[in-house]
């Protein structure tokens, strides 16, 4: 855990705007002084950046807000004062240079010689900042062996739903294993897997998808810009390859942006409408659409409201939820969500479900799905929707069906992937955190 990870890198040290420490710097304060969701703060910040500095910025920003408590506890240790009494500038550049010093394989002169500019023209704020950097380079990696990096890192909120839904061990290996990086894993269009395999140095999982364990920029692969393929988690990729033969069928991909599954609907034949609230994500939506050569009919509409012509004969809901499945992807989640989000949520989910049920047409199928670890918004939510709706019934989900994971299959025939599951024997890497259910209309 102590030891730094990845190969080293060689980035932009300057202090210009191109600085990618800079703009990781002015993301923080962002997401953590302000509270701005990580992707909304990198896309203000990172315009310009390609390559590897654009990756170093992002691994700037995970590596701090996945390892947050830790950082913060060294500094209380080394600091004379509190740390919120320092300025948010200043705290934030300490961060940023704890999360290199400590985690990131950075060489620990560069890492102080190129994050202290970052303080400021005060010369007490930059004292400060060489001063304790310097200090983690000697002491700081011999003091994280004594740190708890789950109580440390995880909310205690979060962690005590993990505990109560599935014990102390496995919440604390739920925790581990979402404080790591995630792989690249990838859902082709159509084709061979073997031969993209090869293409795109990676392995097929089970699941039909195919993971890439070496990272690089999407964009720069081969078939990328063609279409042949989108990048998406193993388990995001799982609800959509539960409906059988969708060839000719209209199937509805509820809060569709930015639209993974709306691509997989699409390639498998359906015609499918995506409809999300959200014009901007459905912007995203319709780029990737374009890039890969599939069609979908757009709808920008509050999904609790509206209401087709006719019902459909599929719909697959990927609700809103806390995301704390994917928690690997989107360390921001760990800071910014909170119980009263979630319980917010799990009210826009029981709408969302009750206006599918009404969209559907008897005999279809409602796949419901969250990217959450928590039972409110997965297990809880389907159940309550049993009793509410006595038209519909559970169709589960057999082991093995569509290369699910062993032991990803819950006792009620629901899918449940956590982080820490390994997706078969031999394959390194885990899944996001996802719950899903697939539900028959059994009459109008």
């Amino acid at each position: 855990m102590a030891g730094k990870q990845g190969k080293s890198r060689k980035t932009n040290t300057g202090s210009g705007p191109g600085n990618p420490r800079r703009a990781a710097l002015a993301v923080l304060g962002d997401v953590l002084e302000r509270r701005q969701p990580l992707d909304t703060a990198m896309a203000r910040h990172f315009p310009g950046f390609e390559g590897r500095d654009r990756a170093f910025a992002r691994a700037l920003c995970a590596t701090v807000l996945r390892r947050l408590g830790q950082i913060d506890d060294l500094l209380a240790r080394f600091l004379d004062r509190p740390l919120d009494a320092l300025d948010a500038a200043v705290r934030q550049t300490l961060r940023l240079g704890a999360a290199q010093v400590l985690f990131l394989d950075v060489p620990d002169h560069a890492a102080v010689a190129a994050t202290v500019p970052l303080a400021g023209r005060n010369r007490g704020a930059r004292g400060l900042v060489n001063a304790l950097l310097r200090r983690l380079t000697r002491e700081g990696k011999a003091a994280l062996a004594d740190q708890d990096p789950v109580a440390l890192n995880i909310p205690g909120w979060m962690l005590s739903c993990w505990q109560a839904q599935w014990g102390a061990e496995a919440a604390r290996h739920i925790a581990l294993a979402s404080l790591s990086e995630a792989p690249m894993d990838i859902t082709l269009r159509d084709g061979d897997l073997v031969l993209w395999a090869e293409r795109l140095q990676a392995e097929v999982l089970p699941t039909g998808s195919l993971r890439r364990h070496g990272g690089g920029a999407a964009e720069r692969l081969p078939g990328f810009e063609e279409g042949a393929w989108w990048v998406q988690d193993m388990a995001a990729a799982l609800p959509a390859r539960l409906f059988g033969d969708l060839a000719g069928r209209r199937v509805l991909d509820l809060c569709a942006a930015p639209g993974g599954k709306t691509l997989q609907l699409a390639a498998a034949g359906a015609g499918v409408t995506a409809l999300d609230r959200s014009a901007k994500r459905l912007e995203r939506l319709g780029e990737n659409l374009q890039r890969t050569g599939l069609h979908a009919d757009i709808v920008c509409a509050d999904a609790t409201r509206w209401r087709p012509e006719a019902p459909f004969d599929a719909i697959l809901l990927d609700a809103p939820c806390s995301a704390t499945g994917t928690l690997r992807r989107h360390p921001d989640a760990l800071h910014l969500k909170t119980p009263a989000d979630m319980e917010k949520l799990a009210v826009l989910q029981e709408k969302l479900l009750d206006a599918a049920a009404a969209m559907l047409a008897p005999g279809g199928v409602l796949v419901y799905c969250t990217c959450s670890l928590q039972a409110e918004e997965g297990e809880m939510q389907a159940a309550a929707f049993l009793k509410r709706h006595d038209d519909f019934r559970r169709q589960p989900v057999k082991p093995a069906e569509a290369g699910i994971p062993h032991g990803a299959v819950n006792a009620e025939g629901d899918i449940r992937c956590r982080p820490d599951l390994a997706p078969g024997d031999g394959i390194e890497g885990g899944m996001d955190g996802f719950f899903i259910a697939r539900l028959t209309k059994v009459r109008a």
